[in-house]
C-alpha cells in the first residue's frame, strides 16, 4: 500500500536541469528511485491500519471518515471496511488480484468497481493506497527529470506520463528526497496539463515491521485543485504487521460484519 500523502511551510525548488525528453539511463534512474522508495516503506506482506480522513469543502462543515484497511501486498489482496460515520458503517471494498468490488451492507450486494474510485466523499483514491514495486515501470513513461529543493530538502523532480489505463491521472509529477527516496509531494495532471490534485506528505515515521525497519507516511494532505478550498487530511494509526487470516480477504468476511 501505499501508496500515497501533508502540511508544509514555505516550499520552493531551484531547477538544476530539465529536459523535454529523457534518455533511457535517466528513465531507469527515475524508476529505480521509486522502487527503492517502495522497498524501504513498511508495507510489505500482511498489515492492517486505521485510516482517518477529515474532508473539508467550502461552505460545508468538516466531515470525518474512518476506515480499517487490511492488505496482503504480495498477493494483491485488500479489504477495506468503513468504521465511521455510523450511517455508513460496514461499507467496504474487496480486492483479489485485478478484481475489485465495493460492498453495500444494506443491500448486501457486491458491485465490480475501479481502483480509481474515491474513498467516500474524500480526495483519496483507492490506487493511492495500493502500490506494488513494479507499478511505476509498468504504468508510466518518464517525460522529464530535474534536481532541486523542496523546503529544506534536496529533491529529485520528475514527470511521469501514464501508458496504461491503471493510473487515475494522465500525468504525475513526483518530488522525492535525495537522501532517503521518499516522496514529499505529488502533483496529478490531466492530459492537457491541468493540475487536478496535489498531495503533500510532510510526515514519514520509522516503524519496525517483522524485525525490519521501514517508513510509513503517517500524515498526508490531499488538495483538490479544481475546487479551491477542498482538501482531505489523512492520518494513519493502529498499524500492525501481524499475519492476517485468509478469511479477511473474502466476501463472506464483509458480509459477516453486519
Amino acid at each position: 500500500m501505499k501508496k500515497l500523502l501533508i502540511l508544509f511551510g514555505a516550499a520552493f525548488f531551484l531547477a538544476a536541469s530539465a529536459t523535454a525528453q529523457v534518455s533511457a539511463d535517466i528513465a531507469e534512474k527515475c524508476y529505480k528511485i521509486m522502487e527503492d522508495g517502495h522497498e524501504i516503506q513498511a508495507y510489505h506482506g500482511d498489515y492492517s491500519a486505521t485510516i482517518s480522513l477529515v474532508v473539508e469543502k467550502p461552505g460545508k462543515p468538516k466531515e470525518n471518515l474512518q476506515y480499517k484497511i487490511f492488505e496482503r501486498t504480495e498477493e494483491k489482496y485488500m479489504t477495506i471496511v468503513q468504521l465511521f460515520p455510523e450511517a455508513d458503517k460496514g461499507n467496504g471494498y474487496l480486492r483479489n488480484g485485478d478484481n475489485l468490488w465495493s460492498y453495500d451492507p444494506i443491500s448486501r450486494k457486491f458491485t465490480h468497481t475501479s481502483i480509481k474510485e474515491a474513498l467516500g466523499d474524500s480526495d483519496v483514491k483507492l490506487d493511492d493506497i495500493e502500490r506494488n514495486d513494479k507499478y511505476w515501470r509498468t504504468n508510466y513513461e518518464v517525460l522529464s527529470f530535474e534536481e532541486g529543493t523542496l523546503g529544506k530538502y534536496p529533491v529529485y523532480i520528475f514527470m511521469l506520463k501514464a501508458k496504461t489505463s491503471e493510473p487515475s491521472y494522465a500525468k504525475t509529477k513526483y518530488y522525492v528526497r535525495k537522501d532517503i527516496p521518499l516522496p514529499l509531494k505529488q502533483e496529478d495532471y490531466s492530459g492537457s496539463d491541468r493540475l487536478m490534485r496535489t498531495i503533500l506528505i510532510p510526515k514519514w515515521s520509522k516503524v519496525n515491521a517483522r524485525g525490519k525497519e521501514g517508513y510509513v507516511a503517517s500524515q498526508l494532505l490531499i488538495r483538490d485543485e479544481l475546487n479551491k478550498g477542498e482538501q482531505t487530511q489523512q492520518v494513519i494509526s493502529d498499524l500492525t504487521f501481524d499475519t492476517l487470516p485468509d478469511k479477511i480477504f473474502t466476501k463472506a468476511y464483509l458480509e459477516g460484519l453486519n
